[in-house]
């Protein structure tokens, strides 16, 4: 991987941190590039049982598309006649949020400061998020004459609901880390300085849970917010068919029988 993401495979874990910090991390073409293909690397990784996306620095996580290399961009397909520039959206935000989102295996953002446009897109993607009580978030898209992008017209309203969403959308401000808590944004609010060891700490625990279980849990929830209770039934008895016949089911009923810890295999 390009060094301006970071990507490390650890006891499980697969840690990628944005590593941009100079410029709030934000998304060149070569952090594009980087961040998808390790976001594709872990979902396809049987080693990985739960992922972290975090990024260095103190003051952004990400705030999106890097606007100076964009200006360039667009000036050579104005000069080219071409529309070259917007094709970031299709080759790369939306395989990394597709990538993230439908995983089967739980994802973690250690939100460490401002995440806006993309970034606040992918901190969405994630399944839990843990963030700073610095941070801020900023959906950004309309304030640069832009539509959304990176799912969060997908994963926006369904935090949120609809109605606020489209406020956020098309008023863009920037949300604080408590009202972002309140608004159900943020999973677990964090000082500052404890911003790493935590989101690492929950990741951590959710690559040692049962994974077929965590992935399970994802498919259901996203298969019900747009099927209707009967089909939703359907899907739940799959599911759990799927999961009762998993090494971990087993292990966490002998477990419980015998009033021990379960250990867990990811299987």
């Amino acid at each position: 991987m390009a060094d301006t993401v970071l990507y490390e495979v650890r006891d499980g874990l697969a840690t990628i941190t944005l590593n941009r910090p100079e410029a709030m991390n934000a998304l060149n073409v070569a952090a594009k590039v980087a961040l998808r293909d390790a976001v594709q690397s872990a979902a396809a990784d049987d080693a990985v049982r739960a992922v972290l996306l975090t990024a260095a620095g103190e003051r952004a996580f990400c705030v999106g598309q890097d606007l100076k290399e964009h200006i360039g961009l667009l000036a050579a397909d104005r000069e080219a006649g071409t529309g070259q520039t917007m094709t970031t959206v299709r080759e790369h935000y939306n395989p990394i949020a597709k990538a993230l989102t439908e995983m089967r295996k739980p994802v973690v953002a250690g939100v460490n400061g401002v995440a806006a446009g993309a970034g606040f897109g992918f901190a969405l993607a994630a399944d839990y998020r843990v963030v700073a009580d610095t941070a801020a978030f900023n959906t950004s898209f309309a304030g640069v004459a832009l539509s959304a992008d990176s799912g969060i017209s997908w994963t926006l309203p369904r935090v949120v609901g609809p109605g606020r969403a489209a406020d956020l959308l098309m008023f863009p401000r920037s949300i604080k880390a408590q009202e972002a808590y309140e608004l159900g944004i943020a999973s677990r609010l964090v000082p500052a300085a404890e911003l790493h060891g935590e989101a690492e700490k929950v990741a951590r625990t959710l690559a040692e849970g049962p994974t077929v279980a965590y992935g399970a849990i994802k498919e259901a929830m996203a298969f019900g917010m747009s099927h209707s209770l009967e089909e939703t039934l359907a899907k739940e008895d799959e599911l759990q068919t799927r999961a009762g016949a998993s090494e971990d089911h087993a292990i966490a009923v002998q477990a419980f029988v015998n009033k021990e810890k379960p250990k867990y295999l990811g299987r």
